[in-house]
């Protein structure tokens, strides 16, 4: 019997892009739905481009109604203003479909690229690659939905081994400590 599928949006966040990425999981199977890049206007305030990153993103969970998110953590620049700036970003990222009642997992980028690809040291052109050879039907157009994909494709692969963990730790009986068996 094949598991029914999951729906999961991936996210790569940025505030000056951010890729979004559908895809669905049936057990090993994986699909893809939908991907895309959300680019506030560049000449705005900050406040106005994450409300309009916040609203973007919104559209989207309408759109492709996800039962899980996952978003990529961000590195700390060199730049602190930059660093501050892109966490607010991933501050809206993470908050937008946490408030549409989506639960919203986390994952290194290293750990995204080491998932996909093999390799943690991995270049875009090889995610890319990837992204094509495990979503054939994936129509991404930058460098931002094929890294926000991979984040959902790890995402399918790690909750699917937390699941079966906790499945196994429920077969298994509790360990006694020395204490607990000496009474």
């Amino acid at each position: 019997m094949v598991p029914s599928p999951i729906r999961i949006l991936g996210l790569d966040p940025g505030l000056r892009r951010t890729g979004w990425g559908v895809i669905e999981a049936a057990g090993t199977r994986l699909s893809f739905v939908a991907c895309g890049t959300v680019m506030p206007p560049e000449e705005g305030g900050l406040a106005e481009r994450l409300a309009c990153l916040h609203t973007e993103l919104m559209q989207v969970l309408r759109a492709y109604a996800p039962d899980e998110a996952a978003v990529e953590e961000t590195f700390v620049n060199v730049n602190p203003a930059s660093t501050l700036k892109l966490g607010q970003a991933r501050g809206v990222v993470m908050l937008t479909p946490a408030l549409a009642g989506v639960p919203v997992s986390e994952y290194a980028a290293l750990l995204v690229k080491k998932t996909v690809v093999g390799a943690g040291r991995a270049e875009k052109a090889q995610i890319r690659l990837m992204m094509k050879i495990l979503l054939p039907q994936a129509d991404f157009t930058t460098d931002d939905a094929a890294d926000a994909l991979a984040v959902a494709v790890t995402h399918a692969q790690h909750r699917g081994m937390a699941a079966m963990k906790a499945q196994m730790a429920a077969k298994v009986p509790p360990k006694l400590t020395a204490k607990a068996a000496a009474r």
